[in-house]
Formats: structure tokens, C-alpha cells, sequence
């Protein structure tokens, strides 16, 4: 197995199958990964479709169509639990490319649009917390 790759607490992460370049934060402490939807509407028994907030304001949105690879009750950090929909895409980080599942959530009050937590971080990733973009330039481009 390649040795895991550091990378700082926030990075810029590729989805490639969407088309988009993300700003991450790297989570540690959540075990499943997370991505700002301002709307999700379940389709059939095993589709959704999700409109992505790409920004803070709400200003840039990306309707996708997705087949459901799990529905979990996830507890949020104020211990509250949510059942939400799982999808599956291919994450590309600092060169390494890796399916993650993500959650579909509302994140509109947070800083980062998608969270990354430890089952789409390990064993590939070791995060330095206390350095902010140490695989991906701090000014990439988002792609939308």
C-alpha cells in the first residue's frame, strides 16, 4: 500500500464526474463526508435529485441526478440525528483519486460547502491540522 499523502485541514478537492472544484474541510472528527444541497427530491426508489449550493450566498447552484448508495441516520455536532441520502463520486485530491460517498445536507450556514470525513480521508490521507492548503495551491479555481 502507497504511504498516505498529508494534506492541511482545508484543501481544494476535485469531483470530476460533476464537473466541479471544491473547497474542502478535512474532518477528522466525522466519520461520513457531507455536501451543501439546497434542495433534494427523492425520484424513485433509488434516484435523487440534489441541487448543489456552490457558494455561501447561493448565487451558483448545480442540479444533479443520483443513484441513492445508502440512506443513513447521521448525527449532526449538536448530537441531533438526520436521515439522509448517500450518493457515490469520485473524489480527486492531491493526485489521488478515490469513490467517496457524500452525504446530501443543508450546510448553508457553514463556511465549506462539502466536509470531508474520515471514511473518504483514510487510510490514503493524513491530515496536518495546523496547515491550511498543504497538497492544493490556497487560490485554485472552482470550475463553476
Amino acid at each position: 500500500m502507497k504511504a498516505p499523502t498529508v494534506i492541511g485541514w482545508r484543501e481544494w478537492v476535485e469531483l470530476p464526474e460533476w464537473g466541479l472544484v471544491l473547497r474542502a474541510k478535512a474532518d477528522t472528527g466525522a466519520k461520513s463526508s457531507a455536501i451543501d444541497c439546497a434542495s433534494i427530491e427523492r425520484i424513485d426508489d433509488d434516484h435523487v435529485r440534489f441541487v448543489l449550493r456552490l457558494d455561501r450566498k447561493g448565487k451558483k447552484m448545480l442540479t444533479l441526478d443520483g443513484r441513492i448508495a445508502a440512506t443513513k441516520v447521521v448525527r449532526s455536532s449538536t448530537g441531533i440525528g438526520q436521515e439522509r441520502h448517500f450518493v457515490e463520486t469520485t473524489m480527486v485530491l492531491a493526485g489521488r483519486r478515490k469513490t467517496i460517498q457524500v452525504s446530501l445536507v443543508c450546510r448553508k450556514r457553514m463556511i465549506h460547502r462539502m466536509l470531508l470525513g474520515r471514511t473518504a480521508l483514510g487510510p490514503e490521507f493524513l491530515v496536518d491540522s495546523s496547515v491550511d492548503h498543504w497538497a492544493t495551491p490556497r487560490k485554485a479555481k472552482s470550475s463553476r
